[in-house]
C-alpha cells in the first residue's frame, strides 16, 4: 500500500516515537561496543593496534555489506518485516559476546553483528523519516537522531564504568538488554510500506550499481565518508589514548558531555537547515569539528575532554542529521531507501574502515599525531564540500519528489 499525503504538519506520532526507541537501542549497542572493542581486544586477546582496529571496525564493515543489499530489497521484503528480523538476529548476536574466547571468532561475530545492525538500521531510518512531513524533514531528522545522541552518552559511559570495575561481562549483558528493548518496540510499530513497482519485481534478482547506490545522494555522502573517518578515530581509540595516559575515567565524561551538547545542537540545527539551507550548517560544522580534533590531540584531562566534547558535538554532531536530510531530499520517493542506504554506507565506510587504517598508522603517528592529521583532513573536507555539494545548495535544500505528508496514513504492518 502506498503512503498518502495530507495537509498535516505534525511531527510526533506513536510510530515515530517507537522508531526513536528502536533507533536508540541499535545506537546504544553500537556505541557501547564500538568504544570498548579495541581496548577489549588488546586486554583480552593481546591484539596489536591494527587487529584492535579491525575488531572495532568489523562491525561497521558488516553493516556496509548489509546496507548495500537492504537498499535494494527493503521494499521487496517489507520495512517492518526487515526491522523485526534484523532485531531478532541482533538480540541473539549480542548475547554471543559472552561466550567468545578467540580473537578470530570475535572479529567474525563483530562482522555478522554488523550485518544485522545494517539491515535493521537502514529499514528503521528510511521508514522513520517518511513518517515526518516533507516540510519538516530536517527538523524531524534532528529529533530522530537525538535517540542516537542519548545512546552516544549512555553507551560509552556504561563501558568506561564497567571497564573501571575490571570486567567486560556487564558490557555484553547491557548490549543484550538494549537489543531486547529494540525488538519489543519493533513488534508494535507500524511503518509506511511502499508497494514495489512491476519493474522492481521483475528485476529483483538483478544487481547493478544503481540498485545499490543513489547517485543524487553521493555528493553529501562523500562528505560523510570523510567526516566518519574523522569521528572513527575518536570512537575507536580515544579510550585507548586515555588509558595509555592514565586518564581513562575522562572518557565517560567526554561522551556524556558530547551527548548533552549534541542534544541541544540537533534541536536547532535542523530548523536552521530547513530555513537557510545546507551550507549554513555544513561549513561551520566542519570547521568546528576540525578545531575539536586539535583539542582532542592534547593528552586527555577533564578540561581537555570537556572542550573536545563540546566542539565535536557542535561539529560532527550537526553533520549526521543534516547530511541525512540532504541525501533523502535529493531523491525521489521510490529511491528514498536507496538514498538512505547510500548515505549510511558512506558514513559507515569512514567509521568502519577508519579504525583499521588508523590502527595501522598509530605506531608511526601516535595518538596525538593521528588526531592532528584527522583535523587537517576536516579542513580539506571543507573544500571537498564546496566542490561536490556546496555550490549546488546555495539556498534551501529543495524538498522535491515527496508527498506533503507521509505520517498521516501509514499502511498496516507487514
Amino acid at each position: 500500500m502506498q503512503t498518502k499525503g495530507s495537509a498535516s504538519t505534525r511531527i510526533w506520532s506513536r510510530d515515530f516515537i517507537l522508531a526513536i526507541v528502536i533507533n536508540f537501542a541499535l545506537a546504544a549497542v553500537f556505541y557501547l561496543l564500538m568504544t570498548t572493542m579495541a581496548l577489549y581486544a588488546i586486554q583480552r586477546f593481546m591484539a596489536n593496534d591494527s587487529l584492535a582496529g579491525l575488531t572495532a571496525g568489523a562491525y561497521v564493515i558488516g553493516a556496509i555489506v548489509s546496507r548495500l543489499l537492504t537498499s535494494k530489497y527493503l521494499d521487496l521484503v517489507g520495512r517492518r518485516r526487515t526491522v523485526i528480523l534484523g532485531l531478532a538476529a541482533f538480540v541473539v548476536l549480542s548475547g554471543l559476546y559472552l561466550v567468545v574466547t578467540d580473537l578470530t571468532v570475535l572479529i567474525g561475530l563483530r562482522f555478522v553483528h554488523g550485518l544485522a545492525f545494517g539491515a535493521a538500521s537502514t529499514a528503521i531510518v528510511a521508514s522513520a523519516i517518511m513518517l515526518v512531513p516533507r516540510a519538516k524533514r530536517a527538523e524531524g531528522s534532528g529529533y530522530f537522531s537525538i535517540s542516537a545522541t542519548v545512546a552516544a552518552g549512555i553507551g560509552p559511559l556504561i563501558g568506561t564504568l564497567v571497564i573501571g570495575a575490571g570486567g567486560y561481562e556487564g558490557i555484553f549483558w547491557a548490549g543484550t538488554v538494549a537489543s531486547i528493548l529494540g525488538l519489543a518496540a519493533a513488534l508494535f510499530i507500524r511503518l509506511p510500506e511502499r508497494e514495489p513497482s512491476e519493474e522492481e519485481l521483475r528485476t529483483r534478482w538483478r544487481i547493478r550499481a544503481s540498485d545499490l547506490l543513489e547517485v543524487r545522494a553521493m555528493p553529501i555522502s562523500i562528505i560523510m565518508l570523510l567526516g566518519g573517518l574523522g569521528w572513527s578515530g575518536v570512537l575507536a581509540f580515544y579510550l585507548n589514548y586515555a588509558d595509555a595516559t592514565g586518564s581513562a575515567g575522562e572518557v565517560g565524561a567526554f561522551f556524556t558531555i558530547y551527548a548533552v551538547i549534541v542534544f541541544v545542537v540537533r534541536l536547532v540545527a535542523g530548523r536552521i537547515q530547513d530555513r537557510f539551507g545546507d551550507n549554513a550548517v555544513f561549513y561551520p560544522a566542519l570547521a568546528v569539528f576540525a578545531v575539536g580534533l586539535v583539542i582532542i590531540a592534547i593528552p586527555p584531562t577533564l578540561p581537555v575532554a570537556i572542550v573536545g566534547a563540546v566542539l565535536s558535538a557542535i561539529g560532527f554532531g550537526s553533520l549526521m542529521p543534516g547530511g541525512q536530510a540532504a541525501a533523502i531530499s535529493a531523491a525521489t520517493p521510490e529511491r528514498v531507501g536507496v538514498a538512505t542506504s547510500t548515505f549510511f554506507i558512506m558514513a559507515d565506510a569512514g567509521i568502519g574502515f577508519g579504525p583499521v587504517i588508523l590502527g595501522a598508522l598509530l605506531p608511526v603517528t601516535g595518538y596525538d599525531g593521528m588526531y592532528l592529521g584527522l583535523a587537517a583532513l576536516m579542513v580539506l573536507t571543507i573544500g571537498v564540500y564546496t566542490l561536490t555539494h556546496g555550490r549546488k545548495r546555495q539556498g534551501v535544500t529543495p524538498r522535491r519528489g515527496f508527498p506533503q505528508d507521509v505520517s498521516a496514513s501509514p499502511s498496516s504492518p507487514r
